[in-house]
């Protein structure tokens, strides 16, 4: 019998998705019943190399041209169950338990949070409306997960214990803002425009000397804590300085400008109501 080779190759990059789904199962089993602290860091380990996996499905569909719908919609279910339902349970055995109800609400927030954004994304990919390839609209599920796991590594590899209860509450706070921040419009580079340039490469020698000089000081899994919390804080940042550019711009003009296109604002019909029942449509496809 022959085999298409061509045909074949489509199952190439669904191999690496499957393996990511593997690993967040093999986390959840990890999860279950009373977990000691070294598997919850088992756990967080399986997640991490998961972040793997579903980092190279993409790119291996695209170096074959095996790009397909299919594709698509299972790297999302495997989004949902490594990213999603994996950390949930995870920083819930972890840290959020003795919180009772709190914990676990903080903990479905961030799995409902993580599959509505993803959910979002891929209702905006079928309308063709990507947005820019510069940046995420809200931050992806797979570095939200990566901040959670690199906070459980980063403390069994300094303490070898669970948390104690002066961390429960910081951490649901932590749980939430991640939560928020997937669902959020704040936008988080993708670094795709980097091109290698004098600039970057200082970039890039910044980074690896600021990562070795955190290692040095405290412990090489600190190292990942503070990359994420650098993604996070930067792009909180940059959303903020984005809004309150425009408001600046405008304060520079002179009165009579800003009241004239005041104006101008009021006398414009709203292109939501005037598009009104087409927007609700669209809205719950």
């Amino acid at each position: 019998m022959q085999i298409n080779l061509r045909k074949a190759m489509f199952v190439l990059p669904n191999l690496f998705t499957v393996s990511s789904i593997f690993l967040g199962f093999y986390a959840l089993v990890l999860c279950a019943g009373d977990a000691t602290p070294e598997q919850l860091y088992q756990a967080a380990l399986a997640i991490f190399f998961a972040m793997f996996f579903d980092g190279f499905d993409g790119r291996v569909a695209r170096m074959t041209k095996t790009q397909s719908d299919f594709g698509v919609q299972l790297d999302s279910l495997a989004d949902v169950v490594s990213f999603g339902a994996a950390p949930a349970l995870l920083v819930y055995k972890w840290a959020l338990a003795p919180l009772g109800l709190v914990g676990m609400i903080a903990s479905f927030a961030f799995l409902a949070c993580g599959a509505l954004r993803l959910a979002r994304f891929n209702v905006l990919a079928a309308r063709g409306d990507k947005g820019s390839s510069r940046f995420f609209v809200g931050l992806p599920i797979p570095l939200a997960a990566g901040a959670i796991v690199a906070l459980v590594i980063a403390h069994y590899r300094q303490f070898g214990s669970t948390t104690d209860a002066a961390t429960h509450a910081p951490m649901a706070l932590v749980v939430l803002l991640l939560s928020f921040l997937m669902v959020s419009t704040v936008r988080y580079r993708t670094f795709k425009d980097l091109h290698l340039s004098t600039k970057s490469l200082a970039l890039f020698l910044f980074l690896s000397v600021a990562g070795l000089a955190v290692g040095i000081a405290t412990r090489a899994s600190f190292v990942l804590v503070v990359y994420m919390a650098a993604y996070v804080a930067m792009g909180i940042a940059e959303s903020i300085i984005a809004r309150a550019r425009p408001a600046r711009d405008e304060a520079r003009l002179p009165a009579a400008v800003r009241a004239e296109l005041a104006a101008d604002e009021a006398l414009e019909p709203d292109e939501e109501d005037v598009e009104g029942d087409k927007d609700e449509q669209d809205e719950y496809i």
